[in-house]
């Protein structure tokens, strides 16, 4: 039996940033990964999506671009070679990681682990013994009855990266993040496109008003969607909704979020990540492992949401509707009010800033790098810096960043 300081199963966000850190302590390392390095957020989320979105921007900006005096005829559009960026992107990326973990001295042991004890790991018959263990084995697609996906018409958020094709049409049920990025992409690509929400408004863990100008983005880019409706059956083909009307999309993304992994709890096992069952999010899974290896703290609270597109929509902290009338301050700046945006063509959206007693409680953006913007307002919140203080920095011009100086003087 080989001793190690850290045992590691799971490769995703959570794992290998406690690996390398631990690593660079100089702890002897083990990571236990069953498929690929990287996880959830590498192979099946983030960087997937994020890349068939971008070309989706693309595809969708040269067809609108006569306002910038540009006209472009016969475009073609080869969804196979997207698919084949995304995979190589994915590639490149694992491959970063793996050399970094070889580079840090890490044992990574490419098969499913089981947890024996607080203090061992046992993979391949043969078993590990670790001064700590951390289990970071991540989420799956969330399952609901009558929605079971068979892989060819319901659609979990796994199948759809791997379609060889685009649909005609297609349903997507859930408008969290996943849902309005699907959503987006295939609008983008001409798909036709709706979106069935339970919640009283898309979008609905964000800010009331951010839900609002969603729902208003959607109908100007005809993205047909429903609120307060649910899939009462599914008949074959045929989507009958609790509303009684049936639709007949060709493909169904099932897109109502994400559950834990089951694990069995040992007492002594540290879990992060998505299987932790609680924000599931990356960056929160990295900041975890941060804090778990190298005892470097972060305030929950202030994790920020990204949900990517044109344009991007972020925020953190408070929400209005969290707050009492009366005890709170309201700052909205129109994006359209910047001479940046105009100069880009992206006049969509708003900067949302909410305080209490001269402190920023809350950021709402929409807007091209919304999710940068935001960035700037975390850093001001997590150090406490008054929104009086922020005025005295200067920001450059002409750019979004700009938006959120106005902003402060609408406070």
């Amino acid at each position: 039996m080989e001793n190690f300081d850290l045992g590691i199963i799971g490769g995703g966000p959570a794992g290998y940033t406690a690996a390398l850190h631990a690593a660079s302590l100089g702890q002897k390392v083990v990571l236990f990964e069953k498929e690929n390095i990287g996880g959830v957020c590498l192979n099946k989320g983030c960087i997937p999506t994020k890349s068939i979105l971008h070309a989706s921007e693309l595809f969708h900006k040269i067809q609108n671009c006569t306002d910038c005096g540009i006209s472009a005829e016969n475009i073609s559009l080869d969804y196979p070679k997207i698919i084949e960026r995304k995979n190589q992107t994915i590639e490149k990326l694992k491959k970063g990681i793996e050399l970094a973990l070889k580079n840090a001295k890490v044992t990574v042991v490419k098969a499913e682990a089981q947890l024996i004890d607080a203090r061992t790991i046992k993979a391949e018959n043969i078993e590990y013994n670790c001064e700590k263990v951390i289990c970071a084995t991540g989420s799956s697609p969330r399952l609901v009855k009558g929605l079971e996906f068979d892989h060819e018409f319901l659609l979990s958020s796994d199948d759809i990266l791997n379609m060889d094709k685009l649909p005609q049409s297609i349903l997507i049920i859930g408008s969290g993040a996943i849902g309005i990025e699907w959503a987006r992409i295939m609008s983008n690509f001409g798909v036709e496109t709706t979106v069935v929400e339970l919640a009283p408004h898309l979008l609905p863990l964000a800010d009331i008003e951010v839900s609002k100008r969603i729902e208003r983005i959607f109908k100007t880019r005809k993205i047909k969607f429903y609120t307060e409706t649910s899939v009462e059956k599914v008949d074959g083909k045929n989507i009958i909704l609790s509303n009684g009307e049936t639709l007949n999309p060709e493909k169904v993304l099932v897109a109502i979020g994400r559950v834990p992994n089951k694990v069995e709890c040992i007492n002594g096992v540290k879990y992060i990540g998505d299987v932790a069952g609680e924000i599931q999010l990356a960056h929160y899974a990295i900041k975890q492992a941060l804090t778990e290896v190298k005892d470097i703290p972060f305030e929950k609270d202030l994790t920020p949401s990204v949900v990517y597109g044109a344009p991007e929509i972020a925020w953190v902290g408070k929400r209005e509707q969290d707050l009492e009338v009366g005890t709170f301050t309201k700052s909205q700046l129109l994006i359209s009010a910047l001479g940046k945006a105009h100069c880009d063509n992206e006049t969509e959206g708003f900067i949302k800033l909410l305080s209490q007693n001269g402190k920023i409680v809350g950021a709402h953006i929409i807007s091209a790098e919304a999710s940068s913007l935001l960035q700037q307002v975390i850093i001001a919140m997590q150090n406490n810096i008054s929104a009086d203080k922020l005025k005295e920095v200067c920001f450059a011009h002409p750019t979004y960043s700009e938006g959120i100086f106005e902003a402060l003087f609408r406070l």
